[in-house]
């Protein structure tokens, strides 16, 4: 069966679209993660969502539909932190690593998961994670041992979700972002764990604000470091936690305001070399953890222990 009926709905412009309800959004998802579509179809639904953008109602439906392929993975036994991270460094060094090293030395489960290169050349995670001896893991063993360990453990989009990694490997095909990349960051792939989920743009916030709500999502909402879930080691943004869909002003983080009176040191390059050897420095006490990093970590531990990721898993 062809989806040229959803993409009627959803391919009329901004204005003219029309949203899907959560059970049309989880069949069409559905059809394409089993490879049921054509490939003049798949690009006709990426460049269609990527102008209509997506409801939170179809972001649930998409998330059902992906879920169904995720590789299970092992319980962690205490409140874990999920990272995902598919934008990588392209001005700015990726801390992304560092703020999962840091949060593993608190005794803090940590999984990212993301892409293993990027086609337009930015530094990934796991390019620095691989820097520092610890390269994606290859199956859910090698995850637990890494956490037995006090490690990250990271995984490649490619094992975790083989389908969405396909659905991803199409932007550079297409030179734009589709669904599957807001897929990718709010996908709750470790049930039970606090998942930090970052946009680059307003509108997301909104979206993002009511897809979590709905969902009664146990979560930390952000503006990214250049689309990574890292707070910007120059200034710290805003961070909404999430307490069963509901949002904890009390455990949240206001943005910092005013001028910036002191840089924070900063490697020497982005590179993956240059930077994984700037986080040795900074774990061994020879260089400081950036102040809004530093906040990020406390944040986190604290929603973890306050039990935040009891239901994280629940009803995305």
């Amino acid at each position: 069966m062809s989806i040229a009926p959803y993409l009627k709905e959803i391919g009329r412009g901004k204005d003219g679209a029309r949203s899907l309800s959560r059970e049309q959004a989880h069949d069409l998802m559905s059809r394409i993660l089993d490879g049921r579509v054509t490939d003049l179809e798949l690009g006709g639904f990426a460049l269609a969502m990527r102008i209509k953008g997506e409801t939170p109602e179809e972001l649930a439906g998409f998330v059902d539909a992906t879920m169904a392929h995720t590789l299970a993975l092992p319980d962690p036994g205490r409140p874990a932190v999920l990272l995902p991270s598919y934008n990588g460094a392209r001005r700015l060094p990726n801390f992304t690593p560092l703020l999962a090293l840091l949060l593993a030395r608190e005794g803090v489960p940590v999984l990212v998961h993301g892409m293993v290169s990027d086609p337009t050349g930015r530094v990934t995670s796991a390019a620095i994670f691989t820097a520092l001896g610890l390269p994606p893991c290859p199956d859910a063993a090698t995850v637990a041992a890494r956490w037995a360990a006090g490690q990250p453990a990271f995984v490649a989009i490619e094992t975790l979700n083989r389908p969405l990694a396909s659905l991803l490997a199409i932007r550079p095909v297409l030179g734009l972002r589709n669904s599957g990349h807001t897929i990718a960051k709010i996908l709750p792939v470790l049930p039970g764990a606090l998942r930090v989920v970052n946009h680059t743009h307003p509108e997301y916030a909104v979206s993002l604000t009511q897809y979590l709500s709905d969902s009664q999502a146990c979560a930390v909402l952000m503006r990214g470091t250049e689309g990574e879930p890292v707070a910007d080691a120059r200034r710290q943004p805003r961070m909404q936690v999430f307490r069963d869909g509901r949002i904890d002003a009390e455990a949240s983080l206001a943005p910092q305001d005013g001028v910036l009176v002191e840089l924070p040191v900063l490697p020497a390059g982005i590179d993956a070399a240059s930077t994984a050897a700037h986080l040795r420095a900074v774990l061994a006490g020879d260089q400081p953890v950036p102040a809004p990093i530093a906040q990020q970590v406390a944040c986190l531990r604290a929603a973890c222990a306050a039990g935040l990721s009891v239901s994280a898993g629940s009803a995305a």
